[in-house]
């Protein structure tokens, strides 16, 4: 393992500035891949179903991904793991026009380098969203202003690659944006390696065991068996897994089809995800600088209901762009809150050493519906109708966000838990090797996506 100069003390902000860089970086060019790709097979195949499938084909491989790969990036290194899996994402996706342009391109081929592409996704952020807490020790700033500027980057690169994917689709076509959002991931990849490096958390960790696949069951199990434990955590990631199949559904079909028969095309439907990105990120600031004064179950049940809802509702039916556009501007707003507040609660309960391991496995259990999400909105809009799609995936969504009211675990959401370490979770092993010397605030992974 690399040696750390900075383990002991000293401040260096270098290392958290590429980070937050390259994952500006990096979401920017998810944005234009959650644009690009979902209009690039309507525009070749016409088929809503077609598009359902490959968003099917891109999902499950990532909750594939992120059940099982926490021990991996333990031992394989974050930062190699970031970097590698960078460069194959950037391929994947510059592959598919890159056969369009040569006539090869098959149905099969575009459902394969998505699965290829999802499968290393989850790996690559999690190995980057999981340095946060270290990072922000190491550049002396408090681990609430690195989360904030975390969600702010993100906020704001979902905004630019949204706008940026509209106009590129229109002026050049889908192929042109998937050409960007290849080279975005060489940017992030280069800016790991470069300015990630010396960074003890950020390397491989040394195992003693014996044998590495006994390890790896081992380390895998410590992370399921925190997860059980945990009442409030193990609500939240059921919650979510809902309503990220429901959100799969909104952003992989039924939006995209709504804007192409409705809204005008790709520049409204990018235009309009800019204007959802750019409130999500002032509804973050707004919480990171207030949002202590507030009850968190209040703020988390209140955004899910009025922000997220009421957009199936309306483009179901209007068919104009500016009632959308309110909507989804109040709802961003409201939104931008959701992620700082479960960031919080993960971070409090999660106990250092395992950080990696339960991350992945929240990641996969929140995204465990989303392959099913996109594929099954695909087959309602050919089989109904679209606003029949719409009406019915926002009911779905509306009881799925009642759970903060019904359940009694989300009542300890406002509790600040003691630290909690391996020892006191039933099933995991206090042995268990820690992934940095130092011992940072209570650590902060990226949270799952509303």
């Amino acid at each position: 393992m690399s040696p750390d100069p900075h383990a002991g003390g000293g401040v260096d902000r270098r290392p958290l500035a590429a980070l937050l860089t390259a994952h500006t970086v990096s979401t920017m060019g998810n944005s234009l891949t959650l644009i690009g790709v979902p209009w690039f097979v309507l525009q070749t195949t016409g088929s809503a179903g077609r598009a359902g499938v490959v968003a099917f084909c891109a999902t499950l491989p990532v909750v594939v991904a992120a059940l099982v790969g926490g021990p991996l990036i333990d031992r394989f290194g974050r930062r190699r793991t970031s970097v590698v899996t960078d460069l194959i994402c950037g391929l994947t996706v510059s592959a598919i026009p890159l056969l369009h342009y040569a006539g090869v391109l098959e149905f099969w081929m575009l459902c394969a380098l998505m699965a290829l592409g999802g499968l290393v996704a989850t790996p690559g952020m999690t190995s980057r969203s999981v340095l946060i807490p270290d990072l922000a020790e190491r550049a002396g700033t408090s681990l609430t202003r690195a989360a904030s500027l975390f969600e702010a980057s993100s906020g704001g690169a979902r905004m630019a690659g949204a706008s940026l994917a509209g106009v590129l689709i229109a002026l050049l076509g889908a192929e042109a944006v998937l050409l960007l959002d290849g080279a975005t991931f060489a940017i992030s990849a280069a800016l790991i390696a470069a300015g990630v490096r010396g960074v003890r958390a950020a390397e491989p960790v040394t195992s003693t065991a014996r044998s590495p696949f006994a390890d790896y069951r081992r380390n895998l199990r410590e992370g399921y068996a925190f997860v059980a434990s945990g009442g409030l955590l193990l609500a939240v990631i059921l919650m979510v897994m809902l309503t990220n199949g429901l959100n799969q559904s909104w952003s992989a079909v039924l939006f995209p089809v709504h804007a192409r028969e409705n809204l005008g095309g790709a520049t409204q439907l990018g235009l309009l995800s800019a204007l959802f990105g750019a409130t999500a990120l002032l509804g973050s600031l707004l919480y990171g600088a207030v949002g202590h004064r507030f009850s968190r179950r209040a703020v988390f049940t209140t955004a899910f209901i009025v922000g997220e809802v009421p957009r199936f509702l309306v483009a179901a039916l209007t068919d104009s762009t500016l009632p959308l556009a309110v909507t989804l501007a109040f709802g961003g707003l409201l939104i931008g809150t959701l992620n700082p507040i479960l960031s919080t609660i993960i971070f409090e309960r999660v106990p250092l050493e395992l950080r990696t391991r339960v991350q992945g496995i929240i990641t996969a259990g929140c995204q465990l519906t989303m392959p099913l999400g996109g594929l099954t909105a695909g087959f309602l809009v050919e089989g109904t109708s679209l606003s029949t799609a719409l009406l019915l995936v926002g009911g779905l969504y509306f009881l799925a966000t009642l759970s903060p009211l019904v359940f009694p675990s989300w009542r300890t959401m406002d509790d600040t838990p003691a630290r909690t370490t391996a020892e006191t979770v039933p099933g995991t092993a206090a042995e268990a090797p820690p992934v940095s010397s130092s011992e940072p605030s209570p650590p902060r992974p990226s949270s799952p996506a509303p």
